[in-house]
């Protein structure tokens, strides 16, 4: 039996600001040089900063590590990335 994502613990470590490594991750939704966005078992979570590249992704394990200049995070509800991925009919008849 494969082990939930969400019975993980979710730890995000900084080091100088330039590395940070997260644990809990459920899914990757963006990334780009100056933003990532990732879907933790917390919660959305954006990381804004400037030369931001992602130099491991375990998505199985729920890992990720990104280095580049880190400027802040933030974290969202998830409620509206999760009813982006439900079909038009049961948005529709809610």
């Amino acid at each position: 039996m494969e082990e939930k994502l969400t019975n993980r613990p979710h730890k995000l470590t900084v080091l100088n600001r330039s590395t940070c490594c997260l644990t809990g991750l459920e899914d990757v939704v963006s990334f780009d040089e100056s933003q990532v966005v990732l879907n933790t078992v917390m919660g959305l979570l954006t990381i804004k900063g400037k030369g931001l590249h992602v130099s491991r992704l375990t998505v199985e394990k729920g890992e990720i590590d990104i280095n580049g200049t880190v400027d802040s995070f933030t974290y969202s509800s998830n409620e509206a990335y999760k009813r982006s991925g439900a079909s038009v009919f049961s948005r529709l008849f809610k």
